[in-house]
């Protein structure tokens, strides 16, 4: 459905129940929905682990797919500061690589892509309380960034609980949970609406949507899932 985007918050930072429950793909959907309405939007992930090289250069599946959603041209140096080659977590794979994580320069880098676009959608890395390096996790990252959050719950068992957890962690950093979406991560849960309803009962803030399990091609996904998202409830 589309969403009437004019009274609602036009920079988002995207955070998860865990990792590998649909971050990419919903923020992903929230650029084509912020784009029905003629907006100029464009997606970040201001730290990646886990990139193949393609004639030259690195790449990462998620960094790709916000890129690709996007409607604003931005360098890949800008989506993605600190695009890292290991799969693992972000602080492990920068010590190896001797990458130094600094929050100085994603907030540059975030600034520069907030001169060439309406909306920026920043994505986080892994859960709300991922570490970076020795010293900042992610949650320092969004706090720094100071952007209203959207929580991805993956619809799985356990998720009321990490969903909880990470709806306090936010509010416990003073930042302001304005929507969450659910996604189905396995679709064959006992009780999945029960368990989405618990959540929409306990948490202080609207349902953006339930994406359920997508059986498209990767480059249809992103779309079709926007297509659940009602945007015009976000607080």
């Amino acid at each position: 459905m589309a969403a009437d985007l004019h009274h609602v918050h036009q920079h988002l930072f995207v955070t998860g129940t865990d990792t590998e429950i649909g971050k990419t793909l919903v923020s992903a959907a929230l650029l084509h929905a912020m784009q029905t309405q003629g907006w100029r939007a464009v997606g970040m992930k201001p730290v990646a682990a886990g990139a193949s090289l393609r004639d030259g250069v690195w790449h990462n599946e998620d960094v790709d797919a916000l890129m690709a959603a996007a409607n604003v041209a931005a360098s890949q140096e800008l989506v993605c500061p600190y695009l890292m080659q290991a799969p693992a977590a972000p602080h492990i794979v920068a010590a190896l690589e001797k990458v130094d994580i600094t929050l100085p320069h994603i907030m540059q880098c975030y600034q520069q892509l907030r001169t060439q676009a309406d909306a920026v959608v920043v994505e986080g890395v892994g859960g709300f309380c991922v570490p970076l390096n020795t010293e900042v996790t992610t949650a320092d990252l969004a706090q720094a960034l100071d952007l209203p959050v959207i929580m991805v719950v993956g619809v799985r068992l356990g998720c009321i609980n990490h969903a909880l957890l990470t709806a306090e962690a936010i509010r416990a950093r003073g930042l302001t949970l304005c929507g969450w979406v659910a996604n189905t991560v396995d679709p064959s849960m006992l009780y999945m609406d029960e368990n989405i309803n618990a959540l929409r009962t306990r948490l202080a803030a609207p349902l953006l949507g339930h994406i359920p399990r997508l059986n498209v091609p990767d480059h249809q996904k992103a779309l079709n899932a926007a297509s659940y998202l009602d945007l015009s409830v976000l607080k």
